[in-house]
């Protein structure tokens, strides 16, 4: 994984969870434990997947679902 996928992932994590947490008006903690044990999350770390390069809102929306 190089440097810029990295920081793309860890971008994404940060809207992801910013989403939730005004979405459901969760806990910061709250929210990284349901982003964090998701299959999205999982995927997203994938570089094979190739989700990093999707929008943050694209990702929430899988969350959601």
């Amino acid at each position: 994984m190089t440097n810029q996928q990295q920081e793309m992932i860890e971008y994404t994590i940060q809207e992801v969870i910013r989403y939730l947490i005004e979405d459901k008006n969760i806990t910061m903690e709250q929210a990284m434990d349901e982003f964090f044990l998701s299959d999205v999350f999982e995927k997203l770390n994938d570089i094979e997947t190739g989700l990093y390069l999707e929008g943050s809102a694209y990702i929430y929306e899988m969350l959601k679902r």
